[in-house]
This record gives C-alpha cells, sequence and structure tokens, in this order.
C-alpha cells in the first residue's frame, strides 16, 4: 500500500496504478463500515484510492472540527488490512493551496433543507472538497455509504449536473448488532448516551414520520432535530417519498441515519 500526502506524489502513485480505479473519501476515524466501502471499491475496480482528509470547509461555526477523531495510523493499518492501493493524506494545505477557495460548488436548494438548514453551508463546503479530489483522483467509480443519504444525493446531482466522469455507488449502511449506524461521531458517545442514540433506529424502524416522533418522545435524552419523509433524489418532503431521515443530538453529538422505504 502506497501513502502520499501531496499532490505531486499523488500524481505519480495514481499514474502507476493499473486498470479501472475506484476511490472512496473518508474523514479518518475509520471503522468497520469504511472498511465495506473499500471491500466493496475492491470489488468494483482493479486498483482502489482512499483519502483520509477532515474537510474544514464542511464545518460551520462551533461545530467538531478541532476535536474530530484523527487517527491516522490505526486508519492506515485498517486500509492495509483491506487492501487498499493507494491512500491520499494531504492536509489543507494541500487541498486548498491558496487558502479558503474563492470559488466553491453551491449545492443549491438540496442544500438548503433538512441537514443543510441546520448546517448552513455544509454541502457547499463537502460538494467542493468532493469535486477536487475527483479532479486529483480521476475515478472511474467513486463509493458513499448510504447513511449520509444527503450528501449522497447531493453528490449524485452534482456529478451528473457538471458532466463528472465518474460513477457514484451507494453502499448500505454498516450497523452495530443492536442497530446503531457506525459513525466516527460515535466515539464521542459515553456508554449511557450510546443506549440512548439507538432512540434514532428505533423511529426509523416504525416507517412512518408519526410513530417515529412518538419513538423520541419517549426518550427525553435525545434532541430531534428532524424526521421526515422525503424524495431521495430531492430531499422535498413527500409522502410518497422513499427515503425516511432522521437527525437528532444526544448529549453535544449529533447523529444521523436513514430508512429506504417503498413508494406508496
Amino acid at each position: 500500500m502506497t501513502v502520499v500526502a501531496t499532490r505531486e506524489d499523488l500524481a505519480q502513485a495514481r499514474a502507476a496504478l493499473p486498470g479501472t480505479v475506484a476511490v472512496v473519501m473518508t474523514m479518518g476515524a475509520l471503522h468497520a463500515g469504511h472498511a465495506e466501502l473499500v471491500r466493496q471499491a475492491r470489488s468494483r475496480a482493479d486498483s482502489v484510492v482512499v483519502t483520509v482528509f477532515v474537510n474544514p470547509l464542511q464545518f460551520g461555526a462551533g461545530e467538531d472540527l478541532d476535536r474530530y477523531p484523527r487517527t491516522l495510523q490505526a486508519d492506515l493499518d485498517l486500509l492495509e488490512r483491506e487492501g487498499a492501493d493507494l491512500v491520499f493524506t494531504p492536509g489543507p494545505d494541500v487541498v486548498y493551496p491558496d487558502g479558503d477557495p474563492v470559488v466553491r460548488v453551491t449545492a443549491g436548494p438540496i442544500g438548503e433543507v433538512l441537514e443543510g438548514a441546520s448546517r448552513p453551508g455544509h454541502f457547499d463546503g463537502v460538494l467542493t472538497v468532493v469535486l477536487k479530489l475527483l479532479h486529483l483522483i480521476r475515478p472511474d467509480v467513486a463509493l458513499f455509504g448510504q447513511k449520509d443519504a444527503q450528501q449522497l444525493s447531493a453528490i449524485r446531482r452534482m456529478v451528473r449536473d457538471l458532466d463528472v466522469p465518474v460513477e457514484v455507488v451507494s453502499v448500505p449502511t454498516v450497523r452495530e448488532p443492536d442497530g446503531l449506524a457506525l459513525s466516527s461521531r460515535n466515539a464521542y458517545l459515553t456508554d449511557e448516551q450510546r443506549r440512548t442514540a439507538l432512540v434514532l433506529s428505533r423511529a426509523l424502524a416504525t416507517g412512518d414520520v408519526d410513530a417515529g416522533r412518538a419513538v423520541f418522545a419517549t426518550e427525553p435524552d435525545a434532541e430531534l432535530d428532524y424526521l421526515a419523509r422525503v424524495d431521495s433524489a430531492t430531499f422535498t418532503d413527500s409522502p410518497d417519498g422513499d427515503l425516511l431521515v432522521v437527525a437528532a443530538r444526544v448529549g453535544t453529538t449529533r447523529l444521523l441515519d436513514n430508512r429506504i422505504l417503498e413508494r406508496q
């Protein structure tokens, strides 16, 4: 496995990769969900590139940029076990050599609702770094987890609208045996908070907005941000939507989850 941190080394290592190339983009603090992304990438391409970069553009004021878990050596150990070929671990000065970019990708309407409304500018930051990394790596396929469903939808739309030559593939959410969706931010939770966090998957299991909110009403230690049934392509509210999405705060930790539904 080759590990590089500069644009020049990335270009050289990328040029040496054989066959088709898949990329998995991460912010580190890797877990079994990321490992599954790498395995799926391996099944779809001849070579697998993984990026590990905590992107400052997608963190708003007062969010957890400074305390976001950074476990690079453990991440590299996991990626080597899973058979990644190339890992790109740049710092902000490499990704944004001129400082914060003046020109950015705008998520449009999908970046203004639900997660976008709660975190203004978040999806602009996500799409900007994703597009930059796609340009630098030039993959044939890019794999993203279904857990961040609104992010996935925004990336799909960007790729389509801007004619980016890459196939975007969704990988199902990996869960703990009790139903908790794996997330790097789970590391913030105490044992008691982790038990509280199960309210997200319990609410989604109802398959219904009103019933899900009733589940949250029984868990006072979880602060519900939103629970909505939406169209997965636009993230607009829809009684016939194919996705039930939820966000809540447990202690100081913000958690997301979703469930795919059949259209009524």
